[in-house]
């Protein structure tokens, strides 16, 4: 149990410094906007996703992001001894968290809800 509990605290300390990484975050305007509007959620697997439809410039923005997302995602579990799927999943569960009301998230079922 107890390594269990220092395995999370080591990831929640590295989800802490990636939730100060804009670049691997959103901080674009145009994907700022596009979660203002609800084109564009956050999913629970720690990844942005496109709800609905989008143009051609958000999705590639979207992309982008997940990539970032991704190599964080990557060296946090390398770091911690753990899998991508797991940093990635504590990651999408902490940008939920921090979503305003009417922004969207998709939850564990893959629907889309309005927080």
């Amino acid at each position: 149990m107890t390594d269990l509990r220092t395995l999370l605290i080591s990831i929640s300390l590295a989800l802490a410094v990636f939730a100060f990484a804009p670049t691997a975050l959103a901080g674009d305007p145009v994907i700022d906007a596009a979660i203002s509007s609800g084109t564009v959620g956050e999913r629970i697997d720690g990844y942005l996703g496109v709800v609905g439809t989008a143009d051609a410039t958000t999705v590639r923005k979207v992309q982008d992001i997940n990539n970032r997302r991704r190599a964080v995602y990557e060296e946090t579990a390398r770091e911690n001894n753990t899998t991508v799927q797991i940093v990635a999943q504590l990651a999408g569960e902490k940008q939920i968290a921090k979503l305003e009301p009417g922004q969207f998230y998709m939850d564990d079922s893959g629907v889309w809800q309005s927080k």
